[in-house]
C-alpha cells in the first residue's frame, strides 16, 4: 500500500471530513487525505500513534468473558467522556489493532451484518475505603461480549436473554453456574 496521510478523524465527524476531501480506507478501517496539502483537512491531521502499552496499563488484569459491573456512582462514566473525540478515536484504533481486530474474549471479528462490532471496553480497580476507581486496563471486546460484560445495562435496554445465552455459549458455564456468577458480580 502507498504511504498514506493519515487523519484522526472522529465518527460523529466523519461526513465532515468526507465533504473536505477525506477518503476511508477499508482495509485500514481510517481516513486519509487524497494528497497533501488540503487545508480543509488540517483539523484532523494525525496525532502519533498511541502505544500498545499505556502506564500503569496490567493486560493480565481480566481475562476472558465474565460479567464486571461498576459501582451506581461509576454510571455512565468512561474514558470516551473524559477525552476529547479526537484522541477517543487513536486509542481505539490501538485497542483494536493491537488485539489483530478480534474481540479479546471470544475471538469473534467485525461484522457489520450481524451488528457485531468491537468496541472498546475498560477494566476498573476499585478502591472502597479512598471511594477511588482507577483504570488498570482497556481491552477490545465485540458487541456481544460487551453487551453481557455490562449485565446490569443488558437488561435495562432488554437483552438480559440474548446476554445470558452468549454467557453461556463463550463461557461453556453450564446455565446454573452462569446464573450463580451474575448473582456473584451483583452482589461484589
Amino acid at each position: 500500500m502507498a504511504d498514506r496521510i493519515w487523519l484522526d478523524v472522529p465518527y460523529a465527524e466523519k461526513d465532515q471530513a468526507k465533504a473536505a476531501g477525506a477518503r476511508w480506507d477499508p482495509a485500514a478501517k481510517r481516513w486519509h487525505a487524497p494528497r497533501t496539502g488540503m487545508p480543509g483537512l488540517q483539523p484532523w491531521a494525525a496525532a502519533p500513534d498511541v502505544p500498545d502499552l499505556l502506564p500503569g496499563e496490567d493486560r493480565t488484569l481480566g481475562e476472558g468473558l465474565f460479567v464486571d459491573l461498576v459501582p451506581s456512582s461509576c454510571w455512565f462514566t468512561n474514558v470516551r467522556s473524559c477525552v476529547t473525540p479526537r484522541d477517543w478515536e487513536r486509542l481505539r484504533r490501538m485497542i483494536t489493532r493491537r488485539a489483530s481486530m478480534r474481540c479479546e474474549a471470544c475471538g469473534a471479528a467485525e461484522n457489520r451484518d450481524a451488528k457485531r462490532w468491537l468496541e472498546a471496553h475498560e477494566r476498573w480497580v476499585y478502591d472502597d475505603t479512598a471511594r477511588v476507581q482507577r483504570l488498570k486496563r482497556l481491552i477490545c471486546l465485540c458487541t456481544d461480549c460487551h453487551t453481557v460484560t455490562h449485565y446490569g445495562y443488558a437488561q435495562v435496554r432488554g437483552l438480559e436473554a440474548k446476554a445470558f445465552a452468549y454467557l453461556v455459549k463463550v463461557t461453556g458455564m453450564s446455565p446454573t453456574a452462569a446464573r450463580s456468577h451474575i448473582r456473584s458480580a451483583f452482589n461484589v
